[in-house]
């Protein structure tokens, strides 16, 4: 598929997960922590991208090896934002990373948060798969 056509599908999914949210009754104008994942095979390749991710203004946390249920090896990161929970910086911030991962033959594994409550709590995870 092309990038336009990943872009629209995730700009789409994006409206769903900030609606799920809200639908459940996390705070609309809360501050939220964004974690955009990133994967490899290749941990060069996954660095590079990391380097790009610092660049574009992502805090990137250190890169961590996972073993997938056949055996083999994955090298993940990510790409950190702390902003409100609006459709317009999601998408902005997810083409920039989907360019760079396209760019450095990486995996963009979409993106996550965590349900803000009344009293400002953090609560389960809501992972865009």
């Amino acid at each position: 598929m092309s990038i336009e056509g990943l872009l629209k599908e995730q700009f789409a999914e994006n409206r769903e997960i900030i609606q799920a949210l809200l639908d459940d009754g996390s705070q609309a104008d809360a501050e939220y922590t964004i974690e955009h994942h990133f994967s490899s095979t290749n941990f060069d390749r996954l660095e590079k991208a990391a380097v790009d991710a610092f660049k574009l203004g992502f805090e990137v946390n250190d890169a961590e090896e996972m073993q997938l249920e056949d055996g083999s090896l994955i090298f993940c990161f990510d790409a950190i934002a702390n902003h409100a929970l609006e459709a317009d910086l999601l998408d902005q911030a997810c083409e920039q990373l989907m360019i760079l991962a396209q760019k450095q033959k990486v995996d963009y594994d979409g993106w996550g948060t965590f349900f803000i409550g009344d009293e400002g709590e953090l609560d389960e995870e809501y992972d865009e798969e």
